[in-house]
């Protein structure tokens, strides 16, 4: 892993980190989570294998950061006061995209160690994955799928809570709600 790949994951942390304190939801609080995985996607998502069963793999490590993204936007605390939303990770929340990015740093670290890349040339083979390019497409989609999830399951609970609360126009959600 290079430098970069290590400072991509630690801002992914503090980006849910820096959410266990509520604070209003904005077009940065959306954007910049966005921005990160988009450079991660530009950066390692080169293309899709379709060959084998690298679909398979890819599917269910998406799926998996979809399930993910799904529950810690759902137990992420969303409420509408003083005119605005406001959002805050609630240590569940915090816990689950921890564990997620911990899996995925884990997974680097340990594929890139001999005993590592063994295992998973043979488990690959076994499975008719067809390289490295599917690992890593399953890896990048599945954090795409827990980022944008959980921000549109955010978003979404929003709106209502604005609707809700008889506000009709976009007067107070950022413009990227």
């Amino acid at each position: 892993m290079t430098i970069s790949d290590w400072l991509i994951d630690v801002a992914l942390l503090l980006v849910v980190f820096r959410q266990l304190r509520e604070e209003r939801l904005t077009p940065r609080t959306i954007l910049l989570p966005l921005a990160l995985i988009g450079w991660a996607a530009a950066t390692y998502l080169h293309d899709i294998p379709t060959a084998g069963n690298d679909l398979v793999l890819i599917g269910a490590f998406a799926g998996t950061g979809v399930a993910f993204g799904l529950a810690g936007g759902l137990i992420t605390r969303v409420r509408y006061a003083d005119g605005h939303i406001r959002v805050r990770a609630t240590l569940g929340a915090a816990t689950l995209w921890v564990v997620s990015m911990g899996f995925r740093l884990g997974f680097a670290i340990w594929s890139s160690h001999p005993s590592g890349m063994d295992h998973l040339a043979r488990f690959s083979a076994d499975h008719t994955i067809t390289g490295e390019q599917a690992w890593v497409a399953a890896l990048v989609l599945m954090a795409f799928g827990e980022v944008v999830v959980r921000l549109a399951v955010i978003v979404a609970r929003g709106r209502l809570l604005h609707t809700r609360a008889g506000h009709r126009g976009r007067d107070s959600l950022p413009a990227a709600v």
